[in-house]
């Protein structure tokens, strides 16, 4: 049976790389304030189209960090004004995690050529693990992840860019990896982010902005739960505010980098402790819901495969890395990525989690809600379009 097969048949499917995904929101607001030609790799004019945006002389692009199509849903009583301005929804890529979803929003292509494969992944270089969101083990960002990022095309081209984040962001490994170029401002709550935001959007250009408050209720606390229905409800309040007070001739992208999963009580392994999932495992790089497994010798793939199929049985998809780059599990694959693929590639399904205690910290074991794999709830994010009026 072919991968794609198998991953329906669990329940899970592959990203829209190329067309409805997270690539298509800077491409397509580019396009929209007239840069259409500073974007390579993409239909930039498509993207416009799929977003369902027109001419506009700025446009702010929200990242909403951790908020799923799927998870917004069942809310909307409680966010009119986004539910008043919801879309078709796109998709992530995979893996279905901040570091893979900022570089394919960053830079319109998916981690099979940005080589930002996951939480963590294996450095070739040092044979150790790289720390995609701290950049911990990783090397220079710009070798890391060398296409230029469609903020970094926009300003070469002459448009006004504007990124606005916390500022320990600044400058950061994944930032220069993921989102280089423009102008940076710091801001530290969401009333300020907001402000930097309608300050920038007075001239024409492109704004990007990232909210983070979502994804950290939703990891401690799980989705759904009273801590995350309160920043779902601040981000109803801080979008609703923007978009209102955006003057005429501009408009507001928001979309999110991936869902989530709430995990408490779902069937867990730990490769450190499991017999038949830790013979001839080297290193298992990635996160809880989509694995690199690294083997001691790489010629055992298949056998390998084979047995963490049977062990895990529906609660996952064991690939070997020529089935994930025959499928198209990454979208388009550069050579000098492949060797930061594991040997096996691994997408779980439900809610289920296989884990690394040798590897990850207390903190990140006890986590309530968890994302990377291609479940719906993972994969699918939402879209909203609203234009100024101020």
């Amino acid at each position: 049976m072919s991968l794609a097969a198998r991953l329906a048949a669990a329940g899970l499917g592959l990203p829209d790389y190329g067309r409805r995904d997270l690539g298509a929101v800077l491409s397509g607001a580019l396009a929209s304030v007239g840069a259409a030609d500073a974007v390579a790799g993409r239909d930039a004019k498509a993207d416009q189209a799929r977003l369902g945006v027109g001419n506009y002389r700025h446009v702010v692009v929200v990242l909403l960090d951790g908020l799923g199509k799927l998870q917004f849903a069942p809310w909307q009583g409680h966010t009119p004004f986004l539910r008043s301005i919801s879309r078709k929804a796109l998709t992530s890529g995979y893996p279905s995690t901040t570091a893979s979803s900022l570089a394919l929003l960053g830079t319109g292509r998916p981690a099979g050529q940005t080589g930002m494969l996951g939480y963590t992944v294996r450095n070739p270089r040092t044979g150790g693990l790289a720390n995609l969101v701290s950049w911990h083990g990783a090397y220079d960002a710009h070798e890391w992840q060398p296409y230029p990022s469609l903020l970094e095309a926009g300003a070469a081209a002459g448009i006004h860019v504007t990124a606005i984040g916390k500022q320990r962001f600044a400058g950061s490994g994944l930032t220069l990896a993921a989102l280089r170029g423009g102008t940076f401002v710091g801001a530290e709550g969401i009333d300020a982010r907001v402000e930097a935001a309608l300050r920038a959007a007075k001239r024409p250009g492109v704004t990007y902005l990232y909210w983070a408050e979502i994804d950290k209720a939703g990891h401690h606390h799980g989705w759904g739960s009273d801590a995350w229905l309160a920043e779902l409800e601040e981000a109803e309040r801080g979008l609703r505010r923007l978009a209102q007070s955006l003057p005429r001739g501009t408009a507001m992208v928001a979309t999110a980098d991936h869902g989530m999963v709430n995990v408490a009580g779902a069937p867990r392994w730990d490769v450190a402790t499991d017999r038949v999932l830790g013979a001839g495992v080297a290193m298992v790089a990635g996160e809880p819901r989509a694995l690199h497994v690294h083997l001691s010798d790489a010629g055992e793939a298949d056998a390998v495969a084979a047995r963490w199929s049977e062990h895990l049985g529906e609660a996952a998809v064991v690939a070997t890395r020529d089935e994930a780059r025959a499928a198209g599990l990454f979208g388009a694959m550069d050579p000098h990525v492949d060797e930061r693929v594991g040997d096996l590639v691994v997408a779980m399904a439900g809610r289920a989690t296989v884990v690394d205690s040798r590897t990850q910290s207390p903190a990140s074991l006890e986590l309530l809600g968890v994302h990377g794999s291609l479940t719906p709830e993972e994969l699918q994010v939402p879209l909203f379009v609203a234009e100024g009026g101020a």
